[in-house]
């Protein structure tokens, strides 16, 4: 293969690799400004705490939202549901959530705080609190479950054990639609466990997005340099060996 044969395969996959790492890198600051904008619009609901009605779970204009709701109703009858891989002060437990039956609006999925698991991971019991109750809190979405590989939950004793929360897969194990997102229980309740509204306990903050988009580009600068060095260096030529007379005299 001539020299430029080789530079113009040598360029195409240099190309090809710096475009790989350069949309990696685009990846992560948008990530880190979704995630900016999130903590933004959650730390004003919490500077606030305005309460809307828990009716307002349901609304699809707000899905990916923030707000701060009360209201009253009943936790349903029926089983109990653990988030496992859960980590709190660099303890592994479990998150817990029962179904809510608001006076007015859909059910919903209430978090109920943090419990640790034993070395043997059994399972914990999660109280269901009894009678008419007014509750309050965060309405959030979902945690984010990551890439979703496999079954989502499995059934337990008392209920399921899910590795992410999949609405509407719990719908479905419940037999009642729920609204779309979630209530975090206000940590000044006494219901419920150990627990905070922080938004980002078990993934990445945005400078921790930004710093990996750095690494990123900082590769695909590095491809960059390597193809033009390689393409810009004189080639060098073969050292002729002087010639060796062997004849004898």
């Amino acid at each position: 293969m001539s020299r430029r044969s080789q530079l113009i395969v040598g360029w195409l996959l240099a190309l090809a690799v710096i475009a790989g790492f350069a949309r990696l890198g685009v990846w992560q600051l948008q990530r880190a400004v979704e995630k900016q904008a999130m903590l933004d619009q959650a730390a004003q609901v919490l500077a606030s705490r305005q309460p809307l009605g828990l009716d307002t779970a349901a609304d699809s204009h707000s899905r990916d939202g923030y707000q701060w709701a009360r209201g009253s109703g009943e936790f349903a009858a029926g089983p109990q549901w653990l988030l496992d891989n859960q980590q709190r002060e660099g303890r592994v437990g479990v998150q817990a959530y029962r179904i809510f039956r608001p006076d007015h609006g859909m059910p919903l999925l209430v978090d109920l705080g943090w419990l640790p698991l034993p070395g043997d991971r059994t399972m914990p019991s999660v109280e269901r609190p009894a009678g008419h109750l007014t509750i309050e809190g965060l309405l959030s979405p979902p945690p984010s479950g990551g890439i979703a590989l496999g079954a989502g939950m499995a059934e337990q004793a008392e209920g399921w054990l899910m590795l992410r929360v999949d609405l509407a897969a719990i719908s479905d194990a419940a037999g009642t639609p729920l609204a779309p997102r979630v209530l975090r229980l206000d940590p000044a309740s006494p219901l419920g466990y150990e627990r905070d509204l922080a938004l980002l306990p078990n993934t990445l903050p945005p400078a921790k997005h930004r710093g990996y988009a750095l690494q990123w580009f900082g590769l695909a600068l590095a491809v960059l340099a390597t193809a033009l060095i390689l393409t810009f260096r004189t080639p060098r030529r073969r050292r002729r060996l002087p010639n060796m007379d062997t004849t004898d005299e």
